[in-house]
């Protein structure tokens, strides 16, 4: 990934950790920047599981989103 792909299209689907069963809809976002942002938020304030697909296509996992959220590379 690169500092131009943080500022591309992404959409983030939320799914909460502890309801199985649950459906969870896409929100899309003008970049990705603003989904990560949505995405640690959504962890520390519902200790969710957020999925991003940003606009090349990658899956962005739960794992990932936490490792990297956390360095300085992606703000």
């Amino acid at each position: 990934m690169t500092p131009a792909d943080l500022d591309k299209t992404a959409e983030l689907t939320v799914w909460p950790s502890r309801s199985l069963g649950r459906s969870a809809k896409g929100h899309p976002f003008a970049t990705l920047r603003e989904a990560l942002a949505a995405a640690v938020q959504a962890i520390e304030a519902e200790n969710a599981e957020p999925w991003i697909i940003t606009e090349e296509g990658d899956v962005l996992s739960p794992r990932w989103i936490r490792a990297n959220t956390q360095s300085r590379a992606l703000q």
